[in-house]
């Protein structure tokens, strides 16, 4: 089954797992030519990463 590739930055807000580390935005299933530079997040010690570009906010998931 194909994925679905996002546009970057369309929701505010995206869950992440552990299989997504190292976190970096935009994340690989968004589309990269109308985008911001890739920058790596850290989201181990909280649980949470705001990205610096565009302001969209990472959860990670628990036991994911």
């Amino acid at each position: 089954m194909a994925e679905t590739i996002r546009q970057p930055s369309a929701a505010r807000q995206y869950e992440v797992s552990e299989k997504d580390l190292p976190l970096h935005c935009p994340v690989e299933s968004m589309t990269l030519w109308n985008s911001h530079p890739r920058v790596y997040l850290p989201i181990g010690d909280t649980g949470r990463a705001k990205c610096p570009y565009c302001g969209t906010e990472y959860i990670l998931k628990n036991g994911s």
